[in-house]
């Protein structure tokens, strides 16, 4: 009898709150370092992540207008979902990166503790970065925080699923929208995240999840007009040529460094790089010899 075939699943992509096939029709199979077969993964073109960007565009100011509670209690939800399934993702980590189950424990309990410590900077972070600035003529003076829109993010192969769902979480919890390509090698948990995500109040564009080669797509998520930030996770990006092309549209570039994450992941100051400060002028009109805002 002849050896049996195996059925590799087929994982499509995430885009507007819904899993499409890639519009190219191209798929392709990695392999773990094993050469074990990791499954049919749609290979994102162009227009894919065109598609993304038009939903993330759409859903984002709808977000960033929710209460910083209720951001703040999506993203606490997506913990939970994450939680209630942490036995899944943590063979599916085993699986892709060949680690340890205790190494794959420790990454996936980390990154459900990414998603509570976010979920609760959600209505803390203006206290933090905004403020009342001292001018001199009558006028109040206020720095404000507001989402910079969308976030198109990569992660190259040296990132793993902590940093994945850090990306996500410090986005959001802002208000702004994210298309992420996850680690082309080991794209399983990050794909399948995306089955959490459905089934945890998050708005349909809000967070959309490509796969696929990132050789072939970034120059597209830093040249696309209607990206705001680009975030690069990982250390193999050749980052003066990718700014290069961003500055055509004065694209905002961030870098996060394994190095980096592993300092700086439990910070609230990874929030700057997606805020932008919106300053405000109130006169104050002189009431009886007393100054008083109107």
């Amino acid at each position: 009898m002849s050896d049996r075939v195996e059925v590799l699943k087929t994982y499509k992509l995430y885009i507007g709150g819904k899993f499409p096939r890639t519009e190219s029709g191209r798929y392709y199979i990695p392999e773990n370092g094993k050469s074990e077969k990791l499954g049919n993964i749609c290979l994102a073109s162009r227009k894919d992540f065109r598609n993304a960007v038009v939903v993330a565009r759409k859903a984002q100011a709808a977000w960033a207008e929710r209460s910083a509670y209720n951001i703040g209690q999506v993203i606490y939800r997506i913990a939970e979902n994450l939680e209630a399934r942490k036995e899944e993702f943590i063979k599916l980590i085993q699986k892709e990166k060949l680690i340890s189950k205790t190494a794959a424990v420790a990454k996936v309990e980390e990154s459900i503790d990414q998603l509570v410590y976010f979920a609760g900077w959600s209505d803390k972070y203006q206290q933090l970065f905004s403020s009342v600035n001292p001018v001199a003529s009558s006028h109040f003076n206020f720095s404000i925080q507001e989402a910079s829109g969308v976030v198109a993010a990569i992660c190259d192969s040296t990132t793993n699923f902590k940093d994945f769902v850090t990306a996500i979480a410090a986005v959001t919890c802002s208000g702004n929208s994210i298309i992420v390509l996850a680690d082309e090698k080991a794209p399983l948990s990050a794909i399948s995240f995306a089955e959490i995500l459905q089934h945890s109040d998050v708005p349909a564009g809000v967070v959309n999840i490509l796969t696929g080669k990132a050789a072939e797509l970034e120059s597209h998520f830093s040249s696309h007009m209607d990206v705001n930030t680009l975030l690069l996770v990982g250390d193999t990006f050749s980052i003066s040529s990718i700014e290069k092309i961003a500055s055509v549209n004065l694209k905002r570039v961030r870098k996060w460094s394994n190095t980096f994450l592993k300092s700086q992941a439990n910070s609230p100051y990874l929030l700057k790089d997606f805020l932008e400060t919106k300053t405000t002028w109130h006169p104050i009109e002189q009431i009886g010899g007393a100054k008083a805002g109107y």
